[in-house]
């Protein structure tokens, strides 16, 4: 069970220190400038809530409301601009210097599938033993992937030595 919360609690009832408030129905028409009491007398007779909405306002302005009902409105519509939300992911591939025609056809393939779908994409090559001496045929291999896949993508981040790693981001073309 996911709970949301609402950013901002808005005063209600009690919680309210004003001695006249501006004063809006349950149904959005201005009743006019009233005392605190009487508002909160009428939120009481209607079986509803009587929330601060401006507190900067002079008065200040409060409404009659169902409160419970607007923070589940509010829970509810968060909730949808969340599932609206892409997320992008960082996708890893990671190859040798030495990388194998049948292997690199492969792992482009997947890096292809990886792009379209609009994540990033990290191609590392690991460099082991005295291969960090030729750092130039890992290079090779990075530019051949975004030779492979210059149709889809743009490079982010040109080949860069890290350590035993030598990588680049792809992202995918706008």
């Amino acid at each position: 069970m996911e709970v949301f919360y609402i950013k901002q609690e808005l005063p209600i009832n009690g919680q309210i220190r004003a001695k006249e408030v501006q004063l809006i129905g349950e149904n959005g028409e201005k009743l006019g400038v009233k005392s605190f009491n009487e508002a909160m007398n009428m939120a009481e007779e209607k079986k509803l809530d009587l929330v601060l909405v401006a507190p900067n306002a002079k008065p200040v302005v409060c409404k009659i409301m169902n409160y419970g009902k607007y923070k589940f409105e509010q829970a509810k519509k968060e909730k949808e601009a969340k599932k609206k939300q892409k997320t992008m992911e960082i996708k890893e591939i990671r190859i040798t210097p030495n990388i194998e025609e049948h292997d690199f056809g492969f792992k482009a393939k997947n890096a292809r599938k990886f792009i379209e779908s609009g994540n990033k994409l990290k191609i590392t090559v690991r460099f082991r033993g005295r291969e960090i001496n030729n750092s130039k045929a890992g290079e090779a291999v990075l530019n051949k992937f975004i030779e492979e896949l210059s149709d889809i993508s743009v490079v982010e981040k040109a080949p860069k030595l890290e350590g035993r790693n030598m990588f680049i981001m792809l992202a995918k073309k706008a």
